[in-house]
């Protein structure tokens, strides 16, 4: 297990590409854009007096544009990936980044301020989730238990660099071993593997030049069931790049998730890696 951890991190999963191609740029048909990358650190000790273990950690991202532009029809598609894993001392690689998000969008151009926009998101984990607090390790979650499947229609409003929208929305949790994200308490008796929520959805996503070199990247999505419109989710994700040179890069991420479902409490990630990057195109 520990190869296959190894060999998928390597060859598979990346870096820190911005996940919006403005529109300024655009040009008729496919605009694409993809940069993968991976972030490495390591310490090994022997004999060390000081005290201390060995530690092994990779870390993993990667972004995927497909714009197509065939006015008054815009066609957006992102994929993000994202693994990360650890090994300290002689224990186990443990697992501390795990996801996937694919993202369609069609926007029709009506020359308004806002235009009308249908969308369809899938958000997984990738590989076996697990609670290494405990002894023995707790699993949590395995691909695609739990899934989420959200569509939305709205408006959105379009800028260079700058992105948001807000719709009516459609989320669909479906879980297979782990219920407990898809349970409803109120049914005592019965166990649902499947839950389906109608509310709102608001999703922002921004990129700023802090400087020559350096990249703020944002993305921040709220949903709330309109039966629950006290308790919204929360996914915001942050990212600060700065380039060395064409395949060096320093990646600050910063993501912060409230959801309920998940955890009564909010949950918080922060990764600070140096990272060797490839443009695929």
């Amino acid at each position: 297990m520990k190869k296959i951890y190894i060999i998928l991190l390597l060859i598979i999963f990346s870096t820190d590409a911005y996940s919006q191609i403005a529109d300024s740029v655009l040009k008729k048909g496919w605009n694409t854009k993809g940069v993968l990358g991976l972030g490495l650190s390591q310490v090994a000790l022997t004999n060390w007096s000081k005290g201390g273990e060995s530690t092994l950690s990779m870390t993993g991202f990667s972004d995927f544009d497909a714009v197509y532009l065939s006015l008054p029809w815009i066609s957006k598609n992102s994929l993000k990936l994202s693994l990360g894993t650890t090994k300290t001392g002689g224990g186990s690689f443990q697992t501390n980044d795990n996801q996937a998000r694919l993202e369609n969008m069609l926007i029709r151009k009506i020359k308004w301020a806002v235009d009308p926009y249908v969308s369809n998101e899938i958000r997984t984990g990738i590989l076996n989730g697990y609670d290494y607090s405990k002894d023995p390790k707790v699993p949590l979650s395995k691909f695609f238990d739990p899934g989420y499947i959200t569509q939305s229609i709205g408006m959105t409003y379009v800028k260079p660099n700058f992105l948001t929208r807000l719709g009516l929305a459609f989320q669909e949790t479906f879980t297979d071993e782990f219920n407990q994200y898809s349970d409803d308490p109120d049914t005592k008796d019965e166990i649902e593997n499947f839950k389906f929520q109608t509310g709102i959805e608001s999703v922002t996503e921004t990129n700023l030049t802090i400087a020559h070199n350096l990249l703020y990247t944002g993305r921040l999505r709220l949903f709330s069931a309109f039966e629950t419109m006290d308790v919204w989710d929360v996914d915001f994700d942050n990212t600060i790049s700065a380039k060395v040179n064409d395949f060096l890069s320093v990646n600050l991420n910063v993501l912060v998730i409230y959801e309920k479902s998940q955890s009564p409490k909010t949950q918080l990630k922060e990764g600070l890696n140096i990272g060797l990057n490839y443009t695929v195109f």
